[in-house]
C-alpha cells in the first residue's frame, strides 16, 4: 500500500472519526459484520444479548457440523469464539440485540462456558420419563452448592430447591427432567448415543428432543445468578425438577406427593419452553388457553373369527373398526360447534394375523384434543356412544374403551401474562416479544394452575436468523421438537432464555427496601 500524504492523513482521520460519531449517535442504523468464515454476525439492535458468537448458516445435517453456537466440537469450544464488539446489528429474520452492559449481562458471559458444558452433558445423556435418576441428581448436586435447600424422589425423581430470602412473593420456577425415545440424527459432536428398551421390545435411542436440556441449563444459570446477587430480589424461590412431563404425568405426580403441601404454595409459577421455528431473540406468550386437553384413547372393537372365506360364519371386528373410524370423524365435524377448538385423530388400527383369517379383534389407538372442559366430556361421551352403536349394529360383544386422561388445557394468567410481557418487552425489545400461537399440544405444566396457582409458561425462540432462510431457500421447514434432527444455536438461545427468566423473576420479587 502507498504511504499516505500529509493531506491524505489529516483527511483519513476525520473520515474515521466521523463514522465512529455516527455510530455511537446511530446505534440504530444496523451495522453487519461477517467473521473470518464468511459468517454473518448479524442481529437488530434492540436486544440485551452480547455480539459474542458467529451465527452459522443452516445447512441439512449431511452438509455441516451443528453447533452450540461457538463451533462444531466440545475439544474446540474456547479457542472458536469469535471476539466480542460492542457494535449494535441488524438480522431479518433474528431477534435484535444491544450491547453488554446490564450486570446479569456481564455475569452471564463470565458463566456462559461452563452454562455450555452442563447443556453439552445433559444433551449426551438423556434419561426417558420416570428413569431421570443422573439428570435429578445432577441438578440437585448443582442447586445445593448454589445454596438451595434441596429435597429429592418428589413423586419420583423430582427435586425440590428452597431458598427463604426474607419477606415477599413464593415463586417457582419448572424445568422437565425427562427426554424421549428418539434416535438422534443431529451432526452436534455430543449428540445422544443413549438408547433404551421400548414397550414392544425393540431398541431405540434416547433424545432431548423437545429442548428439556436447554430447560435444565438455563434454570440452573438463572438459580446460580439470583443465588449469588441475593441483594436484588426478597421473597421465597422455589426451584423445581419435574420428572415424565413428556407423558404426562410428572405434575400429577410431584402434587400427589405434597408438593404444595410439604413445600410453600407458589404465589406465582413460571417456565419456559424452546420453540423449534421461532429465530433466536424472540420470547412468545399468550394469555389464556396457551396448550390443549390431551385424552389418549384405547378401542378394542370384538368379533367372532372365522375363515376368510366365509364371512357370514363370523362378525368381523375390522369392518367395525373401519366404520367406526368414520363416525368418528363426525364428531368435530357435526357434533361440536365450530368455534370450539378440538381435534380427534386415530392414530393407530391393529387387526389380524393373516390374508384369510378375521381375528377376534381389533384394537383402535386415539388422540383427543381441546381447550374447554365441556368440550372435552363432549367429545368423549360421543366416542363412547359411537362405538357401542357401532359395536351394537353387528350385533357384536360389547367393545371395550380405555379413555387414559392425559393432560389438562393450559391456561395462563392473564393478569401475570400482561405483568410478565411488559417487563420483557423492556428488557429485550419491544419488537421481540411476539403473540404466542395457541396449539393443540399439551403440557402438564397446566396442573400447577388448576391447583390453583397462577402460572405463565412463554417460549423462547431456538433457532439463528441464518439458518430459518436456509430452510426456507430449501423450501422446507425447520425440524419440528421432537425431531430426531431439532437442535437449537444453543448459546444465543441460553442467553434469551436467562435474560427473560431473571427479568421475570427480579419483576415478581422485587427487594424490600
Amino acid at each position: 500500500m502507498r504511504s499516505l500524504t500529509s493531506k491524505s492523513k489529516f483527511v483519513f482521520t476525520w473520515v474515521v472519526y466521523g463514522l465512529v460519531v455516527a455510530w455511537v449517535t446511530f446505534p440504530s442504523t444496523g451495522l453487519r459484520f461477517r467473521s473470518e468464515a464468511g459468517q454473518v454476525l448479524a442481529d437488530s439492535p434492540a436486544s440485551v444479548l452480547n455480539e459474542k458468537e458467529t451465527s452459522k448458516e443452516a445447512q441439512p445435517a449431511s452438509e455441516t457440523q451443528a453447533t452450540t453456537g461457538r463451533s462444531s466440537s466440545v475439544e474446540s469450544q474456547a479457542s472458536a469464539e469469535s471476539s466480542s464488539t460492542e457494535s449494535d446489528s441488524s438480522n431479518e429474520k433474528g431477534g435484535s440485540r444491544k450491547k453488554r452492559t446490564h450486570t446479569c449481562d456481564v455475569w452471564l458471559s463470565e458463566k456462559m462456558d461452563e452454562a455450555l458444558q452442563l447443556y453439552m452433558w445433559l444433551h449426551a445423556n438423556p434419561e426417558i420419563s420416570f428413569e431421570e435418576k443422573n439428570t435429578a441428581a445432577k441438578l440437585a448436586s448443582i442447586w445445593r452448592k448454589a445454596g438451595l435447600e434441596m429435597t429429592t424422589e418428589v413423586g419420583g425423581h423430582g427435586i425440590v430447591g428452597v431458598f427463604r430470602n426474607g419477606e415477599g412473593p413464593t415463586v417457582m420456577l419448572r424445568t422437565d427432567l425427562d427426554a424421549l425415545p428418539v434416535t438422534e440424527e443431529t451432526p452436534l459432536a455430543f449428540a445422544s448415543k443413549q438408547t433404551t428398551t421400548a414397550p414392544d421390545g425393540s431398541t431405540t435411542g434416547v433424545m432431548h428432543a423437545c429442548g428439556h436440556d436447554i430447560h435444565m441449563t438455563s434454570l440452573t444459570t438463572v438459580v446460580k445468578y439470583l443465588m449469588s446477587h441475593q441483594d436484588c430480589w426478597s421473597g421465597t424461590l422455589m426451584v423445581i425438577g419435574q420428572p415424565a412431563e413428556e407423558r404426562g404425568a410428572g405434575a400429577k405426580a410431584m402434587l400427589e406427593d405434597g408438593l404444595f403441601k410439604r413445600f410453600p404454595k407458589p404465589d406465582y409459577a413460571l417456565a419456559a419452553h424452546v420453540s423449534g421455528d421461532t429465530p433466536v431473540g424472540q420470547v412468545g406468550l399468550r394469555a389464556g388457553f396457551s396448550l390443549a386437553n390431551v385424552d389418549s384413547v384405547d378401542i378394542t372393537m370384538k368379533g367372532r373369527g372365522g375363515h376368510g372365506s366365509q364371512p357370514h360364519n363370523t362378525t368381523d371386528p375390522i369392518v367395525q373398526a373401519a366404520q367406526l373410524v368414520m363416525s368418528l370423524q363426525m364428531i368435530v365435524a357435526r357434533e361440536v360447534a365450530p368455534i370450539e377448538p378440538a381435534v380427534l385423530t386415530v392414530g393407530s388400527i391393529h387387526g389380524g394375523t393373516k390374508h384369510n383369517i378375521i381375528g377376534n379383534d381389533c384394537k383402535l389407538q386415539l388422540t383427543v384434543r381441546s381447550y374447554d372442559q365441556g368440550v372435552r366430556q363432549q367429545v368423549l361421551s360421543a366416542i363412547r356412544r359411537r362405538t357401542l352403536a357401532v359395536a351394537q349394529s353387528y350385533d357384536a360383544p360389547e367393545p371395550e374403551i380405555v379413555i387414559s386422561e392425559g393432560t389438562p388445557s393450559l391456561k395462563n394468567d392473564t393478569e401475570l401474562t400482561v405483568r410478565i410481557r411488559r417487563v420483557l418487552g423492556k428488557r429485550l425489545g419491544a419488537d421481540n416479544i411476539i403473540d404466542d400461537e395457541p396449539s393443540m399440544g399439551g403440557e402438564d405444566f397446566s396442573r400447577y394452575g388448576i391447583a390453583g396457582v397462577p402460572i405463565l409458561m412463554y417460549r423462547v425462540g431456538t433457532v439463528q436468523g441464518a439458518r430459518l432462510e436456509r430452510f426456507e431457500k430449501l423450501g422446507v421447514p425447520p425440524p419440528s421438537l421432537h425431531s430426531s434432527r431439532y437442535y437449537p444455536d444453543a448459546e444465543p438461545t441460553l442467553e434469551v432464555a436467562f435474560q427473560a427468566m431473571v427479568a421475570a423473576v427480579l419483576e415478581l420479587m422485587p427487594p424490600r427496601r
